[in-house]
């Protein structure tokens, strides 16, 4: 058994890692609460993982250190690789996981990290974790971390630390699914808790070894039944599987609408510490929303909406000192800069959408269920837009978080790049249709979140397995019928659950009703459902968009 982690070990846990989430992000892909096979945290993780990895053997070929980095460098190299490459909510929280876990490893210096170092490092990537997200919740990936941190702390040596840390993560992993309503409707855990346990059993097979070059492994954990199911690494139909949830998701709406906050800022705070922006983040959660505050240990990104600008900069002066500060009133900006000085970015998850997007004048990207794009993805592509000024379209929920990690690392590259929260497609098409180039980037931003948040935006598929749902239970085949992403309507004919999606799409009102076809979508079921609309609500009127993304036969906003 290892006495310390040294450079060399802690490439080879990142290559288990790596192999780990390769081969189970299929199967955490595939068995989610949602019936629908579009949950990707298994294929998240394992997308970040790689991409950093890679990212990090590329700099150190480049710099001829290639298998000569130290533990340290190692650590660092591949946090500030993974923020880029992060993917989807889960990606970006292990990111700061692996950030938290880096910063203990440096503080502690060379020589090698033993078992109270290691046992500190998880102590720090749980609390690292826990401060990315504005408004946390138990139940998830960060109560996993949490759980395996306070087990490590106090035990002696490596062994006993990985151990410990192990069984600890994998007993909270259990508990997830008594802590969230959404999991123990189902039976299920947190799918990004699971990974995370992933990642640890990794650690303990490599502190295990009885050998410095990998003979006489034995992977004790791996093979240990009782830990596996508690993991959810149970056999299928055994009830006990990973979730598509993929930790907390930030609580507020990045929205500019009537009687929001009027005022947007952001700046850079240097000379403060953690626990300076932990209280900086606390005043300003409190004083507005679409809070990030991101970056570390020496230069911090800071962005806030909220009513008093003056407050917000005041409270960047208390934690340290704040500069390239800039404030926008959303409702007064007047500037009108030249065309090619503002873009859009737009995420499409199909050919049909992507040609929608772009022959509106946006730049697009492609990125759905299954191969969301990256941090890094998004920021190259505002890049590529060679605009002064950038408006990104995530269009799915499942990358805003990647999106507002873009835009955090673009800001310190000098580079203005703006999220507008669109959940799907069908809002980022109406943020879209309000998109004026010739206009200030407050003006659009505030129009474009605006029409976004409110259109109402629903859904048919296919059930892809058995499941409980709000609407009963389900087979696979059924057909789902999805409001807000919620399921409303579980019945057989597309065609009848399409028309009593729109239906309560429309009881509230509505002028528009946007279609867009799936690529498994039966020809002239689009076509069929605007002709009973021309009969059912003759007022309104119906746009028909061929968008070929995959899972969704059809895609549905009101507005």
């Amino acid at each position: 058994m290892l006495e310390r982690l040294s450079a060399a070990d802690a490439r080879r846990w990142a290559v288990i890692t790596r192999a780990a989430f390769a081969a189970r992000r299929a199967e955490i892909d595939a068995l989610n609460v949602f019936p629908v096979p579009d949950g990707d945290t298994g294929t998240n993780l394992y997308l970040t993982f790689d991409g950093a990895l890679d990212a990090v053997r590329t700099e150190q070929e480049g710099l001829g250190i290639l298998g000569e980095a130290s533990l340290e460098q190692e650590c660092t190299a591949l946090a500030r690789a993974m923020l880029l490459t992060a993917r989807g909510n889960s990606g970006v929280i292990l990111s700061q996981l692996v950030r938290g876990f880096a910063e203990a490893i440096a503080d502690a210096g060379e020589g090698g990290a033993d078992g109270p170092v290691v046992a500190a490092a998880l102590t720090r990537a749980s609390e690292r974790g826990w401060r990315a997200v504005t408004h946390p919740v138990e139940g998830t990936i960060l109560s996993v971390a949490r759980a395996a941190a306070d087990a490590a702390a106090g035990e002696p040596s490596l062994a006993a630390v990985t151990k410990a840390a192990l069984r600890g993560a994998s007993e909270a992993l259990e508990r997830t699914t008594e802590q969230l309503p959404a999991l123990r409707r189902a039976g299920v855990v947190d799918a990004g808790g699971a990974g995370y346990v992933l990642l640890l059993e990794a650690l303990a097979r490599v502190a295990h070894e009885e050998g410095p070059n990998g003979a006489g492994l034995t992977a004790p954990f791996l093979d240990d039944p009782s830990l596996r199911r508690r993991a959810g690494w149970a056999h299928p139909g055994s009830g006990v599987h990973p979730t598509e949830g993929e930790g907390a998701t930030p609580s507020s709406e990045d929205a500019v609408a009537p009687g929001g906050p009027a005022f947007e800022v952001m700046y850079l705070l240097a000379d403060t510490d953690e626990e300076r922006v932990a209280r900086l983040t606390s005043t300003l959660d409190a004083l507005g929303d679409s809070l990030l505050v991101v970056g570390g240990p020496d230069l911090w990104n800071v962005h806030v909406h909220v009513d008093d600008a003056g407050a917000a900069v005041e409270a960047g002066v208390e934690a340290g000192r704040p500069y390239r500060i800039k404030v926008t009133h959303f409702a007064e900006q007047t500037a009108r800069p030249p065309a090619s000085d503002l873009a859009v970015v737009a995420c499409a998850a199909g050919p049909g959408l992507a040609a929608v997007f772009a022959g509106a004048g946006a730049h697009t990207v492609d990125s759905g269920p299954g191969h969301r794009a990256s941090a890094g993805q998004l920021l190259e592509a505002a890049r590529r837009a060679h605009a002064l000024s950038v408006i990104l379209l995530p269009n799915d929920k499942d990358t805003l978080m990647a999106a507002e990690a873009a835009s955090a690392a673009a800001a310190q590259d000098g580079l203005d790049l703006h999220v507008v929260r669109s959940r799907t497609a069908v809002q980022g098409l109406a943020a879209l249709a309000v998109f004026d180039p010739q206009a200030s980037v407050a003006r659009n931003l505030a129009a474009m979140s605006s029409s976004a948040s409110a259109t109402r935006h629903g859904a048919v598929t296919v059930a892809g397995k058995e499941a409980l749902t709000s609407a009963g239970p389900c087979q696979p085949g059924d057909v789902l019928g999805v409001v807000g992403g919620d399921i409303v309507v579980v019945g057989t004919d597309l065609r009848e659950v399409a028309e009593e999606v729109v239906r309560r799409l429309l009881s509230s009102g509505g002028e528009l009703v946007t279609v867009v076809s799936g690529e498994d979508a039966p020809e002239g079921l689009a076509d069929g459902l605007a002709r009973w609309l021309a009969g059912e609500r003759r007022e309104v009127e119906v746009s028909l968009i061929d968008g070929g993304q995959p899972l969704y036969h059809l895609l549905l906003g009101v507005e």
